[in-house]
């Protein structure tokens, strides 16, 4: 293993298996730290937890657990992926953990780039914009567990970290990497430690990875890695690649909990043609919406249910004030884990899902360890197979066009 990567949520990290995988590194998918030793033939790992939105402490205690198996693994190089809309509050997880993954590899100077351009993020001037919106414009100041209100990274990072932050403008980006390692050297004299990178173009996030060669830490969004894997092809590093993915026919079923403007846009399209069944929060909460009884209306419908818990954002803050935040998200993740369960038991073998703790709280309530990357169905959002008759897509809130869900269960049984 050369690359050891440590995710933040399982969408997220299957968007950086994606990227990684498109570039030519055999890549596996792990589900929490694993307990034995990786294949051999695995060129970068992928770390799998569910910290986005835990207590900083715990996610930075479960990232060094991370960190620690893939040295084990003989990593040379480390990347921290989180969410390319900087998903996180005032304190934490994003600088608390890359801070404790920089003292642990005693790593400075340490890119940010959340930027990932083919879905809309870029970086300029510090700021984080989501297609021509500032981050705070974008509605993930709605967010109901992370609401994003501040798209200067410097300022949201300053107040996370225990250090200051630098940034590396893109005058200096489009000069090449020459050009960003002598800035990154130029913040480090001033102190800064964690550097905030601006790109804009996929070129640019090459431009970050060439200028990356040498250091032990690198973070960002999954496409800061799209320039790591030449670094190690350019030392020899990387076998040929070889392509073993196989579609996988059979049943097929959606479950979304994202509330994300465009997973929003994504049911009322998939309502069109297909039939959906809405979990009300206050039931769930009430205890009067069985998880049984949620997969057998879902079994007993022809082509591709969707059972969903989405909401605009007014809906979500009233349930939110009604019942807590957390025991509402909580509840939720434990209805779809087990309603996962009863899917695949009922002979589901296609199951995609719309949501980052939506996604995490399946891959969880089903028990999968390890997960094989297949083909792109969005950017961000691969096809991947977690077993001999399981394929699974799993989709960050914003991903995807208005067609995801029919397009991920074509790709899923083997469609190009």
């Amino acid at each position: 293993m050369r690359l050891g990567c440590i995710g933040d949520d399982f969408t997220g990290s299957s968007d950086l298996a994606n990227t990684l995988t498109r570039e030519g590194m055999r890549c596996v998918q792990y589900v929490g730290v694993p307990k034995e030793p990786a294949d051999d033939q695995v060129e970068a790992g992928i770390v799998a937890l569910k910290s986005r939105s835990v207590p900083a402490a715990e996610a930075v205690a479960l990232s060094l657990q991370a960190l620690d198996w893939l040295r084990a693994q003989g990593c040379s190089q480390f990347l921290f992926k989180y969410c390319s809309t900087f998903d996180s509050t005032d304190e934490g997880n994003i600088g608390p953990v890359a801070e404790a993954l920089a003292d642990a590899l005693e790593a400075s100077p340490v890119i940010v780039c959340p930027a990932f351009p083919a879905t809309g993020r870029s970086v300029y001037q510090g700021h984080l914009f989501v297609g021509d919106r500032l981050l705070s414009e974008s509605g993930m100041q709605n967010h109901p567990l992370t609401p994003m209100t501040d798209p200067d990274l410097r300022r949201v990072l300053d107040r996370q970290s225990k250090g200051s932050v630098g940034h590396v403008p893109f005058t200096a980006v489009v000069e090449g990497p020459e050009a960003v390692r002598a800035r990154l050297e130029s913040e480090q004299a001033k102190g800064h430690r964690l550097i905030v990178a601006d790109a804009v173009r996929d070129d640019d996030l090459r431009i970050l990875g060439r200028a990356a060669a040498d250091l032990a830490l690198v973070t960002g969004g999954s496409g800061i890695a799209l320039g790591l894997p030449e670094n190690f092809r350019a030392r020899g590093q990387l076998a040929a690649s070889s392509d073993s993915w196989h579609g996988q026919t059979g049943r097929a079923a959606a479950l979304s909990g994202s509330c994300s403007q465009a997973t929003r846009a994504q049911v009322a399209e998939h309502a069109r043609a297909h039939p959906v069944l809405k979990l009300d929060p206050d039931a769930v909460m009430a205890g009067r919406v069985d998880a049984g009884e949620v997969a057998d209306w879902v079994l007993a419908q022809e082509g591709l249910p969707l059972a969903y818990s989405s909401a605009d954002p007014d809906e979500v803050r009233s349930a939110q004030d009604r019942h807590g935040g957390a025991a509402v998200a909580a509840a939720f993740e434990a209805l779809f884990a087990e309603v996962a369960r009863r899917l695949v038991a009922g002979g589901v073998t296609r199951l995609i899902t719309a949501g980052g703790e939506t996604s995490g709280a399946v891959v969880e309530g089903l028990a999968l360890s390890q997960l094989e990357i297949g083909p792109e169905i969005a950017p961000g959002v691969p096809a991947i197979r977690a077993g001999d008759n399981l394929t699974l897509a799993l989709k960050s809130g914003n991903f995807g066009a208005a067609d995801f869900f029919t397009r991920a269960a074509a790709v899923l049984e083997g469609a190009s």
